[in-house]
């Protein structure tokens, strides 16, 4: 699906959507208790090695991506390539989910960290979301390994420059 996939930085403006989106049944699965994400995404607009973007599809805010400097965190994950970026997102709009929005999103992401210069982009769903591997995979990522995360077990996944 070729799609017009816009990331804008995300403000404190953007903040009563990202609380709103994190307390949705379908965020909520997969992100957890929706008040300690909020805590999370909202402290990381200051942090410096942590870029935050909201994703619009024909004009509308549909979802949220972080993007983050992969030797900035212990993230579990291994030795990389200096420059390597992680990625964790999720559709807020319920009615984006299930149409192939996911995969074509994530692959223009990707597209656009790679060719800023990124040698790698990582990111790490949990392995019982067959949904989000499946757009990773089509997005253009491979499968690695489990990696043990501060939030559990995770999947690896890689797409290289």
């Amino acid at each position: 699906m070729a799609a017009p996939y816009r990331f804008r930085p995300m403000t404190a403006a953007d903040l009563p959507e990202i609380k709103r989106w994190l307390a949705l049944p379908h965020v909520r699965e997969w992100w957890g208790d929706p008040d300690e994400q909020y805590a999370l995404v909202s402290g990381d607009l200051d942090e410096p090695a942590m870029d935050q973007f909201i994703v619009e599809f024909a004009g509308k805010d549909v979802g949220y991506i972080q993007c983050y400097s992969l030797t900035a965190w212990n993230s579990g994950f291994g030795a990389h390539p200096e420059g390597t970026r992680g990625i964790d997102l999720f559709i807020g709009e319920p009615d984006m989910v299930g149409g192939g929005h996911g995969s074509a999103l994530i692959r223009a992401f990707a597209d656009a960290r790679l060719a800023e210069g990124a040698p790698r982009v990582v990111t790490d769903p949990d392995p019982a979301n067959p949904c989000a591997i499946r757009a990773y995979e089509k997005a253009g990522f491979e499968r690695v390994r489990l990696v043990e995360t501060p939030d559990g077990t995770a999947l690896l996944m890689v797409r290289d420059a």
